[in-house]
């Protein structure tokens, strides 16, 4: 499976939900996460999206453990399995 696969897999789930999972781009700030996830009642968590069996590289690593000291819900999925636990973990917070 292809990480542009579980991209779609994420944004649609979270639709569903009655959120978005929108493109995260910064200009001049390489290495942040692929989506933002914007949930029902203020939820919201930056995740990281990887083909199957794929690693964040240093500099993402870096970026999510500075999200991460910001208070910032930060997740990384490499499996559409994983989806599913990670929008349930989002909306429990």
């Amino acid at each position: 499976m292809r990480e542009s696969e579980i991209e779609s897999r994420l944004r649609a789930e979270a639709k569903k939900m009655g959120g978005m999972a929108v493109k995260f781009v910064s200009p001049g700030l390489n290495g942040v996460p692929d989506r933002i996830v914007l949930l029902p009642g203020r939820k919201i968590a930056f995740v990281e999206l990887k083909a199957p069996g794929k690693k964040p590289r240093p500099l993402q690593v870096k970026r999510m453990r500075k999200l991460k000291s910001l208070g910032f819900p930060v997740y990384v999925i490499d499996g559409v399995e994983q989806i599913g636990g990670v929008l349930d973990e989002i909306c429990a917070t």
